[in-house]
């Protein structure tokens, strides 16, 4: 199961990658299985030498009794120390923020990929359009000839 934050390569221009472990409880891990999970409007931020996301939306397990989860805690990313210097060193650059881009699973341990972004002007949105819409054009006209 894999759970994609369509909008961030629309709206940033995505400079780095990291992978990172998330600490979830027993009926999170349940939620995202079952694919009940949203990171549109999540971010990351790093605080006190550590990094952590916000807003990630993780359904209520259906099954779950009085130990369900709130929805859109704060949860706790597991990174390197050089790999979280390295971000915070990013995100002090005027402009520069950290945006989920999906979340996955790899094994048994759910993993997100997070992003070191530079948001994008309209123009510039407008621009990655219009060279999605040539190369679709370029596609198309392959697969007639």
């Amino acid at each position: 199961m894999e759970i994609l934050n369509r909008k961030a390569k629309h709206d940033y221009f995505i400079e780095d990658e990291y992978e990172a472990g998330i600490v979830l409880t027993g009926t999170e891990i349940k939620s995202i299985r079952n694919g009940k999970a949203n990171i549109k409007d999540s971010y990351a931020i790093i605080k006190n030498g550590e990094a952590y996301i916000l807003n990630m939306h993780i359904s209520k397990y259906d099954e779950g009794n009085i130990f369900n989860h709130e929805e859109t805690r704060t949860r706790k990313l597991l990174l390197n120390k050089r790999e979280i210097y390295k971000m915070r060193d990013a995100i002090e650059k005027a402009g520069y923020t950290l945006v989920p881009l999906k979340v996955y699973f790899k094994g048994n341990y759910a993993k997100v990929l997070i992003g070191v972004a530079k948001g994008k002007h309209n123009y510039d949105k407008r621009e990655s359009l219009k060279e999605k819409d040539i190369k679709r054009e370029i596609e198309k006209n392959l697969k007639r000839s």
